[in-house]
């Protein structure tokens, strides 16, 4: 007995070392980037392990400038706050109908839905702006450096993975408390908003959290999409510091960092609910 609990101690001082070994692993290009966004080029290029000599915040103060960092701030705000509402609204009540109308063709639209979520957006880029330049001709709408339009394009290439992670998860609501709302008067509408949506807590928070870490971080389809300057996203503007021939390291780890600060604050705010959300929506 004795030598099972000093066999179980040693086993798990081992997996809390080998855990906290492959912690500082995956943290380690964080740390590269935050210690070098307060060194000078001289610094940065003598050894980019060391902490710098004087911390100072003069670099975040150039790379804000550079930046445009307020504007590119507020648009890619913007685009992830309108972005993510539409696409929990509209997947999670197209998810809802798909389970309770459980037929043939139901069926067939989720395939299609997780079909899609297969298809690398690599195959589409060519066709998606060529189908964009042609309603612009057509319709006369506007489908590029428009916020609107990345907006939209975002809401279409999210919402597969939403109605995947919300169909799963509606499963689990039971269809006898839509029966009993029903049956005391409410509405088909008032069923959805007042019964199952708020049940779909833990669900949406994990496509919240999800789809904001793409939709803030994503650049290749704003890169498309977005031409002027003043409609940059924070990932276009960070860009910037990248030259043809020259990188400004230091102006540049400032800028990454002023980046990915929104996205971390959301998910320590958020996490408790993403392994519930994604577990449930994926197994049930």
């Amino acid at each position: 007995m004795k030598r099972s609990a000093t066999f179980n101690t040693r086993r798990n001082i081992i997996l809390s070392v080998l855990l906290l070994a492959f912690c500082l692993m995956y943290l380690f290009p964080v740390y590269i980037v935050l210690v070098n966004s307060f060194k000078n080029r001289a610094e940065l290029y003598e050894d980019i392990l060391a902490f710098p000599k004087t911390f100072s915040f003069q670099y975040y103060i150039s790379a804000m400038s550079r930046m445009n960092f307020i504007s590119a701030l507020t648009n890619s705000f913007i685009v992830t706050v309108v972005s993510l509402f539409f696409i929990v609204i509209f997947s999670s009540m197209c998810a809802w109908m798909l389970v309770r109308r459980n037929g043939r063709l139901s069926r067939l639209i989720f395939m299609i839905f997780v079909t899609t979520m297969l298809i690398p957006f690599q195959t589409l880029m060519m066709p998606l702006m060529q189908v964009m330049g042609g309603i612009k001709s057509i319709l006369g709408i506007p489908m590029i450096d428009t916020l609107g339009a990345l907006i939209y394009m975002n809401i279409g290439f999210g919402a597969s993975m939403a109605v995947f992670l919300f169909h799963g998860f509606v499963k689990s609501v039971p269809l006898s408390l839509e029966e009993a709302a029903t049956i005391d008067g409410c509405s088909c509408w008032g069923v959805f908003w007042r019964i199952v949506f708020p049940m779909l807590k833990p669900v949406t928070v994990t496509v919240m959290v999800l789809d904001v870490i793409w939709i803030w971080n994503d650049y290749l389809l704003p890169s498309l999409v977005l031409t002027s300057k003043a409609n940059r996203t924070i990932p276009l503007s960070t860009a910037s510091f990248f030259g043809e021939f020259s990188i400004q390291w230091n102006m540049a780890m400032a800028g990454l960092m002023l980046t990915i600060i929104p996205v971390i604050v959301f998910y320590l705010c958020s996490q408790k609910y993403i392994i519930k959300g994604v577990a449930a929506g994926a197994v049930k």
